[in-house]
């Protein structure tokens, strides 16, 4: 169904966006769905519209509406309007604020707000469901072989590593919290004062250091702003837990490079998935052929 007309049939459904006097607005940025801003009645909302090839990502609909609740509820995410799945839409309400970029991340002035707004979400009501990167790693590694989709060169060369990494995680396990899983730049919306997060659709109880590890990833910070965000994170400096988060930080490069191929193969989204995977996978090797990894699977096992 043309999106025109789904968003006709959305708006039929949700009394909220009924309004006469109503401007629809095509919003940038959804890697895996559309999304619309709807101004009516003085308010305004995103109608999240997914693609049907979303579940072969690993994600959960059902429970990304769930945790979307538990969000708002925690006071980071936004309010939730309506859920209708039978559509593959989701209607929230809109958050006035600067999206943030890369760039913005990177000049690392705002990183005790960064970590505040996680700590928040990682505080709030537990979310619906699991989210375990080397579990969803070696899913997206079959279904590359299944559909014969792009591998990168020497991908399943640091395998042993990766193991190797798994197994010091599991033998200094943490308590999973409430997670984000996927907070690139763009999902945080500075109001002014604080972070609001937005899109769970990777969502699930996880390693709050998974969470951390991915936002000095996805935004190419510094090792230097990895470890005042984790500081910030804990009010004190813990070398574990940078250990910790720097190696999530690899294991979510490694895993979303396949998660960019998948992407590369099954998308209609005008978007170079191939190059956007590469960039991450080239960071990554860099670290799998560093001099870094037992000094940090050493770190990983420290008790501060």
């Amino acid at each position: 169904m043309p999106d025109d007309a789904l968003l006709a049939e959305i708006i039929a459904l949700v009394p909220e966006l009924g309004g006469r006097e109503r401007t629809i607005a095509a919003l940038g940025g959804g890697l895996t769905n559309r999304n619309y801003r709807v101004d009516c009645a003085g308010e305004s909302y995103v109608v999240r519209i997914s693609d049907n090839d979303s579940g072969l990502l690993a994600i959960d609909r059902d429970n990304e509406h769930v945790n979307s609740r538990a969000a708002a509820e925690a006071g980071v995410g936004a309010d939730v309007v309506a859920y209708l799945p039978d559509l593959g839409a989701l209607v929230i309400g809109f958050i006035e604020g600067e999206t943030q970029s890369v760039e913005l991340i990177q000049r690392g002035d705002r990183l005790a707000e960064i970590a505040a707004a996680c700590r928040t979400l990682h505080e709030g009501p537990s979310f619906s469901g699991a989210f375990d990167m080397f579990a969803i790693q070696s899913r997206y590694r079959a279904l590359v072989g299944e559909r014969h989709f792009r591998l990168p060169a020497r991908y399943d060369e640091f395998e042993p590593k990766v193991r190797e990494i798994e197994r010091a995680m599991v033998a200094r396990r943490e308590p999973t919290r409430p997670c984000n899983n996927d907070l690139l730049a763009e999902n945080f919306i500075w109001t002014g004062d604080r972070f609001r997060l937005i899109d769970y659709e990777y969502s699930g109880q996880n390693d709050p250091m998974f969470e951390l590890g991915n936002i000095w990833s996805e935004s190419n910070l510094s090792l230097h702003q990895l470890d005042q965000l984790v500081t910030h994170y804990y009010g004190r400096r813990r070398q574990s837990r940078i250990a910790r988060a720097r190696l999530w930080g690899l294991m979510s490069k490694y895993g979303w490079t396949l998660w960019a191929s998948i992407q590369d193969g099954v998308s209609p989204i005008d978007f170079d998935f191939w190059g956007w995977g590469m960039e991450k996978y080239e960071r990554a090797i860099a670290e799998f052929d560093g001099p870094d990894l037992p000094r940090l699977l050493e770190q990983l096992q420290l008790s501060d």
